[in-house]
């Protein structure tokens, strides 16, 4: 799932700069001495480094490029030039793929600088990193749950800023995948008859992900578990529901077609957790 990650639109422009030769770095002129043992050698200037950090960043070496930003935060750790590069920091940890580097920077950023125009993108970048690292369907989603908990705190808190849009996505992206992985093992109970098991996986998706596109289908597969189970009613409701609000669902046609066999029709039992669940979003 892992795609380019831009970075913050002000920066973009120098390191636009930077890749066709046009920024100017400044360098300080250090006259050279003779390092005596009980010496220190002397701090590079906060610029230079900055400066050198953006060319590598240029060049997308972004290893090297996060060397000069965390020496320039450890030789200036208090000044301006500190903070922006604690965000570049976070920035060429995610490029490099080094998410968990990536995360504690950021966080870090976050928590230093709570007020910066920049943390929006700071905590946009903490949500990317988990994203980025979602497993398939059969794996733990703990890294699912922590991506749409960082990005929702981006929508939240930043909601006009340029990264909340990117974040909604991601969040229909990762809350699909939950959904998935309870219909996933909600298949496996219901293959075993373990119809009540199933029931309970398929109810998850119906009230906690019914604006995932795995909500027709456990709508369909709460019908067949039910009808297995003969509880009629709550079979009939589910297709019912299903097909008011996906009439031209395929699940729908599946479903329809069962009760049919079973000489039942489609029809909703306005008590049923189904229909409640449905009309508490205003879906039903």
């Amino acid at each position: 799932m892992r795609r380019f990650l831009p970075p913050p639109s002000r920066l973009r422009a120098v390191i636009r700069g930077l890749a066709i030769g046009l920024l100017a770095v400044s360098l300080s002129a250090c006259a050279m001495f003779e390092k005596k043992p009980e010496q220190l050698a002397p701090d590079e200037p906060a610029d230079k480094l900055y400066n050198e950090g953006l060319t590598l960043v240029a060049k997308k070496e972004y290893k090297d490029a996060a060397k000069k930003f965390e020496e320039l935060d450890r030789q200036h750790p208090y000044s301006e030039w500190a903070r922006k590069s604690l965000l570049m920091t976070a920035y060429v940890k995610y490029e490099a793929g080094e998410y968990e580097e990536c995360i504690a920077a950021a966080r870090r950023y976050v928590t230093l600088h709570p007020g910066s125009p920049d943390a929006a993108y700071a905590l946009y970048l903490v949500g990317a990193s988990y994203f980025d690292q979602i497993a398939d369907i059969t794996r733990d989603q703990g890294r699912t749950e922590r991506a749409i908990q960082a990005l929702d705190e981006v929508v939240r808190k930043y909601p006009d800023s340029e990264y909340a849009e990117s974040a909604r996505r991601k969040i229909t992206i990762a809350r699909d995948q939950l959904a998935g992985k309870e219909m996933t093992i909600g298949r496996y109970y219901q293959e075993k008859r373990n119809y009540i098991g199933a029931i309970n996986r398929f109810k998850t998706v119906v009230v906690q992900y019914q604006t995932t596109r795995q909500v027709e289908e456990a709508l369909m597969r709460l019908v067949e578990c039910y009808m297995a189970m003969g509880i009629t009613q709550e079979a009939q409701t589910a297709a019912a529901v299903l097909g008011h609000n996906f009439p031209d669902s395929p699940w729908y046609k599946d479903a329809y077609k069962l009760l049919q066999s079973g000489g039942l029709e489609p029809r909703e039992d306005k008590s049923s957790w189904i229909s409640r669940a449905f009309k508490k979003l205003g879906l039903g």
